[in-house]
């Protein structure tokens, strides 16, 4: 295909996600499959141009002055691939399958690029709705956050340690360019390709054999804050595929015993293989017999370790999936709220005198973070926050003093601050008795 058809498809596209407000790798695989005549490449071109335009939708169409796809593409044309008006027209041709050419107001608006005045949701590149919740989280820096969570994401690694050391894994990688983590102890950073693409790590020997598995740094990070320990009985009651649980029996060494569940069944197939490639052998996977079975109802106070990686609203993952910011509504908002409550007040009955809940998300909302944890301390007065700094120091982690959240207990990991996904981590105590 040719440059302009890949950007004429592009557009089409993302008219499809305004229309049917659907994930981008939904209508980019629909397209794909109508149109068998388009490679591989092409694809990955089309997908590459439809990210772009979701990361700068929103100073895109500032600067275009109109929210259609087109505008949206022309505008991250410019402001994401910094090409100039010149080469703009020249792709916007109209001829053969090249997107009509540029009108005199989309000429005048590529010729100022003026985002001058624009509020920080403009700048920050996310919903207007979310300004003020991003404005109680980071004040000032809320439109230098956005920017962050706008940008294409590295490939993270992360080394299993029951399989072998980073040094062995960097070796094995070097080819692709491995560095290891900044903060992360196990992790390992591979920096995106040309046009974000990713190298295909079912291709890779270390990954095949369970040495690597991929996991943001800054859920690395969340879960070296649980601190599970060889011989403790863990209980990660939100595993879905796996990610963090597989991260809990690295640090445990295949001893003690790690239970994994999740509210939704569904959630855990992925696990299974994961489990058998990474070697861990001390996971017990329980998943629900319907809506009154309890697949973990035998662990009462049971747990050294809870694991809590609760569902939200995903405002930390924008790096990876730029489309979900633009889906998100209100009213998710206030169902991830209820539905955190909800997590939380079941995983203490699970928690041993002297025990920890490690409540996780990968939100960037006090809402769901920080107002959770004081809404649950003040219903339950057996448990307390541990302070952030001491989390940190005794789970090995240096660096990080500016994670300490402002807002209350816990650690903020945030992609401008730490070049991570946004977290949000904080440890509760049991009291003994």
């Amino acid at each position: 295909m040719h440059p302009s058809a890949r950007i004429a498809a592009a557009i089409e596209v993302l008219d499809d996600l305004e229309t049917r407000r659907r994930p981008a790798g939904d209508a980019l695989k629909d397209w794909g499959l109508a149109r068998r005549f388009a490679g591989s490449k092409d694809r990955a071109a089309i997908a590459s141009l439809v990210y772009d335009a979701l990361r700068r939708r929103a100073s895109a169409r500032w600067m275009m002055k109109s929210e259609s796809p087109r505008a949206e593409m022309v505008g991250a044309l410019h402001l994401a691939r910094g090409q100039t008006s010149d080469q703009i027209a020249a792709a916007f041709s109209g001829e053969g399958h090249a997107p009509p050419p540029l009108s005199e107001a989309e000429q005048a608006a590529l010729a100022a690029a003026d985002l001058s005045g624009a509020p920080a949701w403009v700048l920050g590149e996310f919903p207007e709705w979310l300004a003020p919740y991003l404005d109680r989280a980071f004040g000032e820096q809320a439109a230098e956050e956005g920017r962050a969570l706008a940008a294409r994401a590295p490939l993270d690694l992360r080394v299993n340690a029951l399989k072998g050391a980073r040094e062995k894994a960097l070796a094995e990688m070097a080819h692709l360019g491995a560095q290891a983590c900044r903060f992360a102890p196990l992790g390992l950073r591979i920096q995106q390709g040309q046009e974000g693409r990713a190298p295909a790590l079912s291709a890779e020997p270390a990954y095949a054999r369970g040495l690597v598995e991929i996991q943001d740094e800054g859920s690395q990070i969340a879960a070296k804050i649980a601190r599970a320990k060889p011989g403790e009985q863990v209980l990660d009651l939100c595993a879905g595929g796996g990610g963090k649980t597989l991260a809990l029996a690295g640090d445990m060494d295949n001893r003690g015993q790690i239970y994994a569940t999740d509210s939704d069944g569904r959630r855990l197939t992925p696990i299974f293989p994961r489990l058998e490639r990474a070697g861990a052998r001390n996971v017990q996977v329980r998943a629900p017999r319907g809506p009154s079975h309890d697949p973990v109802g035998d662990l009462a106070q049971a747990c050294d370790l809870v694991l809590v990686d609760a569902p939200c609203t995903g405002t930390g993952t924008w790096r990876r999936n730029p489309d979900a910011k633009w889906r998100i509504r209100p009213g998710a908002l206030e169902q991830r709220i209820k539905a955190q409550d909800e997590a939380l007040a079941r995983a203490e009955k699970y928690v041993k005198p002297g025990g920890r809940l490690v409540y996780v998300t990968c939100s960037l909302l006090c809402e769901e973070n920080e107002d959770r944890i004081a809404a649950f301390l003040a219903a339950h007065p057996g448990f307390s926050a541990e302070p952030a700094a001491e989390s940190l120091s005794q789970a090995g982690l240096s660096g990080l003093d500016d994670a300490v959240s402002p807002h209350g207990p816990g650690l903020r990991l945030t992609p401008a601050r730490h070049d991570t996904d946004g977290f949000y981590a904080v440890v509760l105590r049991r009291a003994q008795s």
